[in-house]
């Protein structure tokens, strides 16, 4: 049985005659029975399914289509090696997240190496392993990199992420290719235009490609095209001094639904915008066809993941608002309190129950700003009833704290009815185990 809402959960999610949940087969009450509550499921088929709507949408169009995976979104060994399996490549921006693809094999020629401000000492720990693209995101970077590479004996491909000046309409925390932005060497500062000089005087550096990222989550199609536009017609004037475009990212950015009168565009609409002015600029201007990279990640891993949580006290403030407080929260996903994300749920206990009163779901930690879903119709909540909250499964986990020195919840991964822990829960005693006593 069907139910509203049901686009942004899971593939093939359901409701079972005992009128629960069921994701990937199984009765997220039985989960909670067995892996206690909060509780995070990713469901694997939804997972492979969006890399490989992902692979097949751009790769039908333009064939020398790579897909990476932001493992920002959120990354674990068991993530990682299902989007090895499915042979997408891999978007980092850390040693942590370099750490993780090293311990599963990872493909170190399919990895991408972000951010605006690698150490040292990651930058070695890159060039060891091999990882085939690092993103060059400051000056600094592209004289290490050189010095680095040059003590190794050995020449490092590398892209340039550049920033278009281009508004995505995103979140202000979450916008990237404005000028005001700590990303990218800037187009209209003259940045790029001494990184590109400086990047192809480098002797032991290979300029491969341009990157540029304008945000996320972008519901429109307008901003891709109008970034690859002014990237690629900036890059022209350096076809004399040496420049061959062999790969070019528009970066990801792909929205997913989080309430149900707020759908993303299709998948096919993002790849037919960036292919199509691609294909087109490349074309006019002369630089035949270069890999084109994209590198979603809430988009693949959001729609997979949906949060669980247990109802403890209710609090009503008549004509004001009623609390309902669950046993998770900001610690957990922080992405309402910091960018006043939206998000639906449903009672998964009571799925067939009518909504009958405004809620606003809270979470347990010591902020008053501590608020999962604000202003939400359920049906009337009780203590026990269990809460699921669709398109978990990015940023969420990934930007998890200890904050009030709470545990981070469990991770399952469902399959055909079968669950199987991915992440076990926190103890007490891994809250202290760095610390020195």
């Amino acid at each position: 049985m069907s139910f509203a809402g049901i686009d942004l959960f899971p593939f093939e999610s359901e409701v079972n005659l005992k009128d629960h949940l069921v994701i990937g087969g199984c009765d997220v009450l039985d989960l909670i029975d067995e892996f206690d509550s909060p509780l995070y499921v990713y469901d694997e088929k939804t997972l492979r399914g969006m890399c490989r709507q992902f692979l097949s949408e751009f790769t039908s169009r333009y064939a020398n289509s790579r897909v990476a995976y932001a493992s920002k979104a959120f990354v674990n060994p068991a993530i990682a090696r299902i989007i090895s399996e499915e042979g997408l490549g891999l978007d980092i921006v850390s040693g942590g997240e370099l750490a993780v693809a090293k311990a599963v094999d990872f493909p170190p020629d399919k990895i991408y190496f972000h951010g605006n401000n690698k150490t040292p000492e990651e930058l070695e720990f890159a060039l060891g392993y091999g990882v085939g693209q690092i993103v060059v995101d400051s000056f600094n970077e592209l004289v290490f990199l050189e010095d680095l590479a040059a003590r190794k004996g050995k020449n490092q491909d590398i892209m340039l992420r550049v920033s278009p000046g281009v508004d995505a309409h995103t979140h202000e925390k979450t916008t990237t290719g404005i000028l005001d932005s700590k990303f990218g060497f800037s187009i209209e500062t003259g940045d790029a235009t001494r990184a590109i000089r400086e990047a192809l005087g480098a002797e032991h550096l290979d300029l491969k490609g341009i990157h540029f990222h304008l945000g996320s989550p972008i519901f429109e199609l307008e901003p891709y095209e109008f970034g690859v536009e002014v990237v690629l017609n900036f890059l022209a004037q350096f076809k004399e001094e040496g420049l061959d475009l062999r790969e070019f990212s528009p970066g990801g950015g792909f929205a997913i639904g989080y309430v149900r009168d707020n759908l993303p565009p299709e998948i096919g609409d993002y790849a037919n915008a960036i292919i199509s002015y691609t294909e087109k600029y490349c074309d006019d201007l002369g630089f035949g066809r270069p890999r084109l990279v994209v590198e979603p990640g809430r988009s693949i891993v959001g729609r997979a993941g949906v949060a669980l949580y247990t109802v403890g006290g209710i609090k009503d403030v008549p004509s004001v608002r009623k609390y309902v407080s669950v046993d998770g929260g900001m610690g957990d996903n922080i992405r309402p309190a910091m960018y006043g994300a939206g998000y639906d749920a449903v009672v998964a206990n009571r799925m067939s129950a009518l909504p009958s009163e405004v809620v606003t779901l809270a979470g347990k930690y010591c902020e008053s700003g501590d608020v999962l879903v604000k202003d939400i119709e359920l049906p009337s909540l009780k203590y026990g009833d269990i809460i699921a909250i669709p398109a978990s499964g990015a940023y969420g986990p990934s930007m998890a704290s200890n904050y009030n020195l709470n545990a981070r919840p469990a991770m399952v991964m469902v399959n055909k009815g079968t669950p199987r822990l991915i992440r076990r829960r926190e103890t007490f005693e891994d809250l202290m185990r760095a610390d020195v006593f």
